[in-house]
Order: C-alpha cells, then sequence, then structure tokens
C-alpha cells in the first residue's frame, strides 16, 4: 500500500523519547492516505491542554489528523507488544493499526502520546488491513471523553475524522474512520511479554527503566525500584477497576495487551456500561464465555497483573522463588487495596463514608434487590439521594425503576436510620450527586449517533453526546430524557471493536 510521505507544514512541537529507545521496541512506519478525510470532530478543549493551537479550520489540520500528511516535527512509529487475548498467549500483536506520531509535553510539563487509530498497516497487522470502521472510533471518542468527565484515568481523545473509504467487516461494509487518541504513554503488560517471549533481559531492563522515569519518578532512585515498580502498577490497576465498577462500566477486552502500565483505562473496543445491574453482565460480541464479565474484571486484572510479574522475575528476585515470593505479595496487595477501593466507593455512592462492619449487609442488600427486579445501575443511586429526607414517600422516578416498589421501601427505612450517623441531609445529598452521574454513555444513545453518521453522514447526535456527558453530575434538563435506560426494543446487548 501507498505510505504517506508529503510533509506539512504545520509543527505540533513533537518529540518522542519512545523512539530514543533501541528500535526493537518498534517499528518506523508511516500512515496510509486516505480517500477523502473530513475532520468531523475536534476537541478543541483538550488541544488547548496539550497546548495546540489549532482549530478545526486550520489548513492541512484535517489531512495531518487523516495520516495523508505528517506534521513537520513528527517521527511516526508502531510500537512492539505481545499479549494473552482472552487466555491466549500470542507472541507478537504490536500497533497493528495505530501509529504514534509523537509525544507532546504540555505548558503544564505533562508527557502525552498522540496517537493515530485506524491508519493503515503496520509490520505488526497480521494480515489485517489495519483500518477502523468509523462506528468504534466514534464509540471510543465518546466513551473516553466521558470516562474523562467521570474522573476514570483514561486515555482521551482528540478528533474524528472519516475517510470516505469503505471498510469490508464480517457483519458487512462500513464508512472508514480515523481517531486521533492521546495517552500518558502506551507502553502495556503486552510490551514487556513481548520481551520475556524472546528471552531478551536487556530489553525488559530497559523498558522498564523507561517507564519508572516516564511514570514513577519518585521511585526511580530506590534501591528496590522494580519492586516499587510492579507494587505501583498493581496499586494503580486496583483502583482503576474499582472506579470502573462503582460506575457499571465493563471494559470487554481485558486483554494484556489492553492493560496500561501508566494505569489508564485504554483501548475502547467492546466496552459498555450496564443499564440494569447484572454482575454477570456481558457485552463483548467476541466473549462468548463471560470472562471479562463485569463481576470477573478484578480477578483478570490480578491474572494480567501475575503475568506482568513473571516477565519482572530477575528484576524483583535474585532466585525464582524469591521473585515468586515478591509476586504473590504484590498480587495480595492488589486485592486488598482493590476491596479496599470497592467497599468505600459504593459505601459513598449511598451516602457512607464513616462506614461500620453493619454497612457492607445494607449495601448487599440493596444490591440484591437491583439485581432481582434488574433496575437501573446508574439511575437507581442517583435517584436514591433524593430520599435523604423523604421519609417513607418514594419519588415517582425511583418507584418506576423497581417492579415491586415494596422490596425496596423497607430497605429504604434501614437505609434512612443508618444516615443518622453522618453528616446533615444537604451535605450527604451534594456528596451523593457528586458520585453517582445523571448521565453515562447510554449503548443506546451511542447506538444511534453511529447509526447516524454511517448512514446519513449526520454527526449531530456524535457532538451532543460528547457535550452532554462533559458535565455527567451536572442535572440538564432539557435533555433529560438522555439519561433514561432504553425501552426493550432499544436496548443494544452486544458490542463489537471494529478490527
Amino acid at each position: 500500500m501507498e505510505k504517506t510521505t508529503a510533509v506539512s507544514t504545520l509543527k505540533a512541537g513533537f518529540k518522542n523519547s519512545f523512539a530514543a529507545l533501541e528500535e526493537k521496541f518498534y517499528d518506523p512506519s508511516l500512515p496510509e492516505p486516505v480517500h477523502a478525510p473530513v475532520l468531523q470532530k475536534y476537541n478543541r478543549k483538550l488541544g488547548q491542554e496539550l497546548g495546540f493551537n489549532f482549530t478545526q479550520e486550520t489548513p492541512e489540520l484535517a489531512d495531518c489528523l487523516a495520516g495523508n500528511l505528517l506534521f513537520a516535527d513528527s517521527t511516526p512509529i508502531a510500537m512492539a507488544y505481545a499479549g494473552h487475548q482472552f487466555g491466549n498467549f500470542v507472541p507478537q500483536l504490536g500497533d497493528g493499526r495505530a501509529i504514534l506520531l509523537g509525544e507532546k509535553v504540555t505548558p503544564d510539563g505533562r508527557r502525552l502520546n498522540i496517537q493515530l487509530k485506524g491508519s493503515g498497516r503496520t509490520r505488526f497487522s497480521r494480515g489485517g488491513d489495519g483500518k477502523s470502521p468509523l462506528g468504534p472510533v466514534i464509540r471510543e471518542y465518546i466513551v473516553s471523553e466521558a470516562m474523562h468527565a467521570l474522573g476514570v484515568p483514561t486515555t482521551r481523545a482528540l478528533a474524528i475524522v472519516s475517510t470516505g473509504e469503505k471498510i469490508p467487516r464480517q457483519d458487512g461494509i462500513h464508512p472508514g474512520g480515523i481517531m486521533t487518541r492521546v495517552a500518558s504513554g502506551l507502553v502495556r503488560v503486552g510490551s514487556f511479554e513481548y520481551f520475556a517471549a524472546r528471552g531478551d533481559e536487556a530489553a525488559i531492563r530497559m523498558l522498564a527503566d523507561y517507564v519508572l522515569a516516564r511514570h514513577y519518578p519518585e521511585i526511580l532512585g530506590k534501591e528496590d525500584r522494580y519492586r516499587q515498580f510492579f507494587s505501583s502498577v498493581a496499586t494503580r490497576q486496583a483502583r482503576l477497576v474499582a472506579k470502573w465498577m462503582q460506575l457499571g462500566f465493563i471494559h470487554g477486552v481485558m486483554n494484556t495487551d489492553n492493560t496500561s502500565i501508566s494505569g489508564e483505562t485504554i483501548d475502547y473496543g467492546p466496552c459498555a456500561f450496564m443499564d440494569y445491574y447484572d454482575p454477570n453482565m456481558v457485552f463483548s460480541s467476541i466473549d462468548t464465555m463471560g470472562r471479562y464479565r463485569y463481576a470477573n474484571q478484578s480477578a483478570i486484572m490480578r491474572w494480567n497483573l501475575n503475568c506482568l510479574g513473571v516477565c519482572l522475575q530477575a528484576l524483583i528476585g535474585k532466585t525464582d522463588e524469591e521473585a515468586m515470593d515478591v509476586i504473590d505479595a504484590t498480587l495480595a496487595e492488589f486485592e486488598q487495596e482493590f476491596l479496599h477501593a470497592q467497599h468505600v466507593g459504593m459505601l459513598k455512592k449511598i451516602g457512607i463514608e464513616n462506614h461500620d462492619d453493619q454497612d457492607s449487609s445494607l449495601l448487599g442488600e440493596l444490591l440484591a434487590i437491583m439485581q432481582n427486579q434488574k433496575t437501573d445501575f446508574t439511575l437507581t443511586f442517583r435517584y436514591l439521594a433524593d430520599h435523604i429526607r423523604q421519609g417513607s414517600n418514594m419519588t415517582p422516578q425511583f418507584r418506576e425503576l423497581f417492579n415491586a416498589p415494596d422490596a425496596v421501601a423497607a430497605w429504604l427505612k434501614s437505609w434512612q436510620l443508618r444516615l443518622v450517623k453522618e453528616n446533615n441531609p444537604e451535605v450527604i445529598q451534594e456528596k451523593m450527586n457528586r458520585v453517582n452521574p445523571l448521565f453515562i454513555p447510554r449503548n443506546h444513545r451511542i447506538h444511534k449517533a453511529i447509526e447516524n453518521a454511517e448512514a446519513r453522514d449526520d454527526f449531530s447526535q456524535v457532538h451532543l453526546l460528547t457535550t452532554l456527558y462533559e458535565n455527567p453530575f451536572t442535572a440538564q434538563p432539557d435533555f433529560i430524557n438522555y439519561a433514561q435506560g432504553p425501552a426493550d426494543e432499544e436496548r443494544v446487548t452486544r458490542t463489537f471493536c471494529g478490527t
């Protein structure tokens, strides 16, 4: 395929510290030009955070974000990594459809990666076309920006480009799209597995030192820095998964190549927020065994961290036995950190901060009612805050969530008695509304936005949703219908990654 060689006059202020490593860590790669690029969405706020002075009307910007032109200071590469996919090890994956344009040092001193996703074949494409349908690009843009607004560590979305191409997939032909992704870092657990599979301990050490300097500088000079590094990654991942679960989020494809060492949510493929509460909820069309179901996410993250620990054995122990002791201890710490973060976070959702031993039962009773009656996960917690001083009367919007309201009425009385131990009602309600969003990226809303964009080149719903989700905790009366769950005929039960 033809590769981009033309260079734009635009400069982004790019550096590329990863490209300064030995070339075995990456492959120099150029994007493939596309037929008719249109910059459909540009995140100007994020662009300003990055220190860019571009606007959607900037000449050549669409071509640069489509891969038809290279930024004047770009050093494009595809990063090498391996990964366990659904538990099965693949020794080489890599950026098969993504190209790292460079790194931007922001005005406040952060170093962030800027990457095109869907920009054509690289050496790691393994027979794939390296392209992306427009639908998954729209989904990732909407969900990743919503996650940021919800307070979850995540990659960000800078732009959506429609390419004018037709992309064949198993379910048909789709319009093509390219997303510009922004990340604190793109090194994954699978990056370490790539070199462990090759027995390249020097590369593992080099990669660990690179990640330490970039993401964990506070422990770089420590004598036991590699043990602390492993422990720090585990802590970040424990807190991350707890945040997902407190929002009803299901990643859908928690392979080791989709587990970021920086502790951010990465690779929004078949992800989804559950509508009604079900611990065994699965949305991914390829997760036929439910490996990555909602309730199993912490267990899978622990499994992924074990894979990382095995890669780091030579760095964290003088002997294999000593290294395994470190891995076991770190995984135990992960489990405790996750359970604590999840427990504290879920109790905050029901207004309890000064928790005691009885509170777990109170929370468990509510979740059991929600599961039995298939009540909306997001709205149950959001509307619960309205009952702090409500007595035995339920608000209509809360009552309508339950098929058998009497079951939750008894629970409400116990909960209200428990809240007497907390702060005054106004403070509790305010705090609950700060952790319980009203608006989340509903599957049926995203599906409709994708359908309109693909079928009619209508991006109005994409623009509306991204604006709406900038303030997910704020009541927006003109758009209250966007907070509601889907009708049965609107429900989307399967999501796709687009490869």
